[in-house]
C-alpha cells in the first residue's frame, strides 16, 4: 500500500518461539502474514542526517508477532541508494524502534545466530561480531530506538556505528560485519520477506 509522499508501511505477523525474550526483534521460523497500516516513521536520527547527504526515507515496516507489535523498522539512504547486490557499497541506515522490553544480550545472541544462518563470515569473525555485540547492545524498553549506521568510507575504514536514542554506544569495524548484520533484514534470505520488501520499496536511487 502506497501513502501520497512517503515511503510504503507494513504491518507483519509471524509465528514461532523466539530464543532469548518473547519479543524477539526478528524470528526465526513461521510464515508472515501481510497487512497495512497508516503510521509514518518519524525523522532520520541527527548523526544519520549528518553522516548520509540528502538523506532520505526508503521504506518502513511495523513487525508483529501474535498481533503485538515488537519493533518499527525504517532504512534511511542516500542519493545513491542501496543496492542490495552491494550492501556496503554506499552509506545507510537501519532504525528499530522498539515496542517491547527486551535484553541487549539476547539482541546480540539472535543476531549472530541469523548471521550463522545466512553463512556470513567465519566463525572467528561471528565470535568476535557476537562479543562486540554483546558488548554494545543496552536493554531496551518501550519507545526505545536503536540505529545501525553504516559509513563505507569511514575515516579509518568501513564502520557500523550504533546509536541508542540517537547516541552513540559503540562501533563495530569492517565492512564483513555490516553485511552480516544488516543482511537479517536485507538479504533475499531473510526469515521476514516482505518486511525486506517494504525497507527497499524506494531504495533505487
Amino acid at each position: 500500500m502506497l501513502h501520497s509522499g512517503h515511503a510504503p508501511y507494513a504491518t507483519y505477523s509471524r509465528r514461532g518461539f523466539w530464543r532469548g525474550a518473547v519479543a524477539m526483534a526478528w524470528v526465526a521460523g513461521g510464515a508472515p502474514g501481510l497487512a497495512h497500516a497508516a503510521a509514518e516513521a518519524g525523522a532520520s536520527p541527527e548523526l544519520v542526517a549528518s553522516t548520509i547527504a540528502h538523506v532520505r526515507l526508503a521504506g518502513s515496516g511495523v513487525f508483529r508477532w501474535w498481533g503485538f507489535t515488537v519493533y518499527t523498522a525504517a532504512l534511511w539512504v542516500g542519493p545513491q541508494g542501496l543496492d542490495t547486490a552491494r550492501l556496503t557499497a554506499a552509506p545507510f541506515a537501519l532504525e528499530l524502534r522498539y515496542a517491547r522490553d527486551l535484553k541487549g544480550a539476547a539482541i546480540a545472541d539472535k543476531s549472530i545466530e541469523e548471521i550463522r544462518k545466512l553463512g556470513l563470515g567465519s566463525a572467528a569473525q561471528q565470535d568476535s561480531w557476537l562479543a562486540q555485540m554483546r558488548a554494545i547492545f543496552p536493554n531496551v524498553s518501550d519507545g526505545d530506538v536503536l540505529c545501525g549506521l553504516f559509513e563505507p568510507k569511514a575515516a579509518g575504514g568501513a564502520r557500523t556505528v550504533f546509536l541508542f536514542n540517537g547516541k552513540t554506544v559503540g562501533t563495530v569495524p569492517g565492512d564483513g560485519f555490516a553485511l552480516g548484520f544488516f543482511s537479517i533484514w536485507l538479504s533475499a534470505k531473510t526469515v521476514a520477506p516482505d518486511l525486506r520488501t517494504a525497507l527497499l520499496a524506494q531504495a533505487a536511487p
